[in-house]
């Protein structure tokens, strides 16, 4: 496999979870994984001290990003923060959020400035961060904020759950259950999925994307005996994205359209709501599937679970789905070198 021409920007993520075991031993297992090279915004005492705590030999170096990749054979690259980080595993603490959202901020300008090839983040904790101040609903819509503060340009961000087997988006996410009908328009499902659509063309290389769109209701509204919304709502959308070419179909019951006879029919899945996707990703790739922020001007990817402070430190935190995660973050940067 041959290398990315600039190493991916690795986020610090919130320091009492997992993300400090996770990129430990990513770059542990570096040559046997075949992992592009990162590097890694966070303090190197923090991973230093994790690093003993878990009993790992890991030698750090701290480095410019440009350095990252002449370094990643022999030492993890760290590019500092401004400040240091106090915390121990399990246990966080509010007085890291300005780092933890510095660290995100960072990665971010420097694959504007041409000094890392694309973003990973590692998860953090949102009410850590809303107690700390931060106004944004999570990573994504925070990410999307950065792509009109850097570049200059309003950006609609779309969460898309990448697995072996499937990728699905959610068109609702971190809402309530009861807000979700009054969420759906018609204006929605079209506008996202033509973002989609164009991603998978530009992003991923699928020349004409088959995306396969849920109902709301149990059994797809069951002809509108069990809900409206799919006559009303899904079935316009759909109809519009036809006409404009967009290989869109559905809508289709969500408890049939997971299988593995039906996954072969279609290229990515549109859910109405955040479980409706997330479920049926995880089932089938839990450690390996990978979080993709679409309809931005630079590739996001993130592990596909969250800090996990209950094992923290503990040396039982999987790197499989941040290792996919750098994977697919280096194929969609430079598709051409992996």
């Amino acid at each position: 496999m041959r290398r990315v021409k600039l190493a991916l920007a690795l986020t610090m993520g919130e320091p009492a979870g997992i993300g400090p075991d996770i990129t430990l031993k990513t770059w542990k297992v570096r040559f046997e994984q075949d992992v592009q090279p990162f590097y890694v915004l966070c303090d190197p005492e923090l991973l230093k001290a994790r690093a003993k705590h878990l009993g790992l030999k890991i030698p750090i170096k701290v480095v410019e990003p440009e350095a990252a990749c002449d370094c990643f054979d022999e030492a993890l690259p760290v590019v500092p923060l401004s400040g240091p980080v106090q915390v121990s595993p399990g246990a966080p603490s509010g007085t890291n959020a300005a780092l933890v959202i510095e660290s995100i901020s960072t990665a971010v300008q420097h694959v504007k400035d041409g000094r890392a090839s694309a973003v990973v983040t590692n998860p953090i904790s949102k009410k850590i961060l809303y107690d700390a101040g931060f106004h944004h609903p999570g990573h994504t819509e925070f990410l999307g904020d950065l792509a009109k503060t850097y570049w200059g340009k309003d950006a609609d961000p779309i969460m898309l759950l990448a697995g072996p087997e499937l990728m699905a988006v959610p068109l609702t996410i971190h809402v309530p259950f009861v807000d979700v009908p009054k969420l759906l328009t018609k204006d929605l499902i079209v506008d996202k999925c033509r973002a989609i659509n164009k991603d998978m063309i530009e992003r991923f290389g699928i020349t004409s994307p088959r995306i396969a769109i849920a109902g709301l209701n149990p059994h797809a509204g069951e002809g509108g005996s069990m809900g409206t919304e799919e006559i009303e709502t899904i079935s316009p959308a759909i109809a519009q994205l036809r006409s404009e070419g967009i290989d869109a179909r559905g809508p289709l019951p969500a408890d049939t359209m997971f299988h593995s006879e039906a996954l072969d029919t279609y290229d990515v899945a549109v859910a109405m709501y955040h479980d409706q996707a997330l479920i049926p990703v995880k089932t089938l790739a839990f450690d390996e599937a990978v979080n993709v922020t679409l309809g931005l001007p630079y590739v996001r990817t993130s592990p596909d679970h969250g800090t996990a402070f209950s094992i923290a430190g503990t040396n039982k935190a999987s790197p499989n789905s941040l290792m996919a995660s750098l994977r697919l973050a280096a194929a969609l940067a430079e598709p051409e070198l992996v």
